[in-house]
């Protein structure tokens, strides 16, 4: 055998070496080495990672490339934004390097400073266009990282120490793309759950987090989701990694096939007590209650989109777009199952969850683009809609996720009602019916046919495709919950969402159909005032400043018209407004207990559904 080609027998033909070669600079150096290279090779750096449906334009942050084959430099020519093209001949081993800066701290992305270091490989990790199905290998390389850092990832470990540097392997760029990978001091701790190693690594937080209630939660919440999909089966994956940072103001998740990538404000992390006892039960405002639906929402996910998945995802396209119309299945189903399964685990009351679905059903009646647009339109439109939020994204828009939700929830009790089935065995049912893979909507309703005994294209079509409101009052009453209307919040009333932040009164978004809109006021708008008539004849009018909303509230007392004083674009305006009748929102509460714990309680366990679908 030649030497050349014994020399790169044992790697892999596409192989990353990163390395943070100097943290205070935010760059992390990439040398890309491929095997066999075709003659005028085309690589390219993703514009979109999946689990958010945006394009990013990662390619934004690369520099410097350069290329080398056979010992000679080689030109690289950019063909568009995020291509280039690569002057090679075919067969000598070429190697690329370049730089990608790094100070985004979403869970999208990538960073490195001198406290830790995070990237996903869709905004590292340049596609060589034609080898995409490959194996694949990632060295992560020391290099100027500070003392004491380690490593940690969802990829298959080939040669790696004890701190996690080294090599490690993928079967393609899909795996690649979807193992993110974090670097740093942080705290380490693993557990078993469903007999498969899972292991939680946390950067940011401090020595006061307790750790072991964090931990002990988490396994709580990954056997209460593997019990639901496979019984006393085992889930589809052979390790499993959580990869959390704690940050000051942060909040966020993105799920991958065997790990996910979390943020959480410390505010929100449990904190060691003094004593042994357990901590007291959560409650629906707490944050450490936000952090665990995070985490149940992440997992679910490792079933749900990333192995039984819309089919417009069966391979993903990462130069463009990938629209599909299912993300209110996907995400939206997600969001129901995250909360219901911190219930079924233990971890939060039936009152803790019934105040959490009530925040949900408001939310979505709050907001008047749900009768503009259907949630399947909104899963068409993530790309150019949900992402990109404008004063008059509540007028014109649904949220996928939160709809999705009560879609799922309407189901569940309707099916629940009939007494034929729930939604659990639908899902499970949709799991071995599409092999944990491609799923089309057409999956759904044939799965829900079958289940309940008879078509629900009626449903579908109203709640899904159209903009009908969702019977959600008297399925809860008929599964014992207590529904009470209570007045709506002050900003609600009026129509508005705004900001009382140092001291100004500001207009964030103005709701259609509000008295808000009525009077002509403006996203941007500074309420500065309020003036009322003179209450007699020949009186003075009576004027005051304001610089909140309850504060407009006590002024007003029983009047019913009022003008506003607003600062828009620094020309003082008068606007006459009519005070709203009164509103209302939802409140839930326990009624028939054991009615209600039929459905929250309801831990049937799944057969066991065997390894389908495993991947890593």
């Amino acid at each position: 055998m030649p030497t050349r080609q014994r020399r790169h027998a044992s790697q892999a033909p596409v192989q990353y070496r990163v390395a943070a070669a100097d943290p205070h600079t935010h760059l992390f150096d990439v040398t890309l080495s491929v095997a066999e290279p075709a003659r005028a090779l085309r690589v390219a750096l993703p514009v979109w990672i999946p689990g958010s449906y945006l394009v990013r334009e990662f390619s934004q942050h690369l520099q410097d490339l350069r290329a080398w084959q056979g010992g000679r430099e080689v030109a690289v020519r950019q063909l568009d934004k995020h291509r280039w093209q690569v002057d090679t001949q075919a067969g000598d081993p070429l190697e690329l390097r370049y730089r990608v800066y790094a100070l985004d701290a979403s869970v999208r992305t990538a960073w490195l400073d001198a406290t830790r270091g995070f990237f996903n490989a869709t905004s590292l990790c340049l596609r060589v266009l034609g080898q995409e199905e490959l194996p694949h290998a990632l060295e992560v390389t020391r290099g100027g990282s500070p003392d004491g850092w380690c490593v940690a990832t969802g990829l298959v470990p080939q040669r790696v120490d004890e701190q996690g540097w080294g090599l490690y392997r993928a079967a393609d760029y899909d795996e690649l793309a979807d193992c993110p990978v974090t670097l740093g001091r942080f705290f380490s701790a693993d557990f078993i759950a469903g007999g498969v190693p899972h292991r939680f690594v946390m950067t940011g937080a401090g020595d006061w987090v307790d750790t072991e209630r964090l931990i002990e939660d988490t396994r709580r919440i990954c056997e209460a989701h593997i019990a639901f999909w496979h019984g006393d089966g085992a889930p589809p994956f052979e390790r499993y990694v959580f990869m959390l940072h704690a940050s000051g103001d942060g909040y966020g998740g993105l799920e991958h096939r065997n790990s996910t990538a979390l943020i959480c404000q410390r505010s929100e992390l449990p904190a060691r007590r003094d004593g042994t006892a357990r901590p007291v039960a959560l409650k629906a405002t707490d944050g450490y209650t936000t952090l665990l639906g995070l985490i149940s929402h992440e997992y679910f996910h490792t079933w749900n989109v990333k192995r039984l998945r819309p089919a417009e995802f069966a391979r993903y396209d990462y130069d463009r777009e990938n629209h599909t119309e299912l993300l209110w299945f996907f995400e939206g189903f997600t969001s129901y199952y995250d909360d219901l399964i911190l219930r079924r685990a233990g971890l939060i009351d039936d009152a803790v969850y019934l105040q959490l679905a009530a925040k949900n059903i408001n939310q979505v009646r709050q907001t008047p683009g749900r009768l503009v647009q259907s949630v399947a339109q909104a899963s068409f439109d993530a790309w150019t809609k949900y992402y990109r939020v404008g004063e008059n994204t509540p007028n014109a828009t649904v949220s996928y996720y939160t709809k999705g939700s009560l879609v799922a929830l309407a189901l569940d009790l309707t099916l629940r009602r009939e007494g034929a089935a729930s939604l659990d065995t639908a899902m499970r049912a949709l799991w071995r019916r599409c092999e944990a893979g491609p799923m089309r909507e057409r999956d759904v309703r044939s799965v829900l046919r079958q289940l309940g005994g008879r078509a629900f294209d009626a449903e579908l079509d109203a709640w899904v495709h159209g903009t009908d409101e969702l019977p959600l009052e008297p399925l809860l009453l008929a599964h014992g919950v207590k529904v009470q209307h209570e007045p709506a919040p002050l900003a609600q009333q009026l129509g508005l969402r705004v900001s009382e932040a140092g001291g100004a009164l500001v207009v964030k978004n103005v709701l259609r159909g509000g008295a808000g809109e009525a009077a002509g006021l403006a996203a941007g708008d500074e309420w500065l005032g309020v003036e009322f008539a003179p209450a007699r004849r020949g009186g003075t009018p009576e004027a005051w400043r304001v610089q909140r909303l309850d504060e407009v509230q006590a002024l007003r007392g029983t009047r019913t018209r009022l003008t506003a004083l607003v600062s828009r674009d620094r020309q003082l305006l008068r606007l006459p407004l009519q005070w709203p009748a009164e509103q209302h929102t939802l409140r839930l509460s326990v009624g028939d207990a054991t009615r209600l714990s039929a459905w929250l309680g309801d831990n049937a366990p799944a057969q066991s559904a065997g390894r389908r679908g495993a991947t890593s």
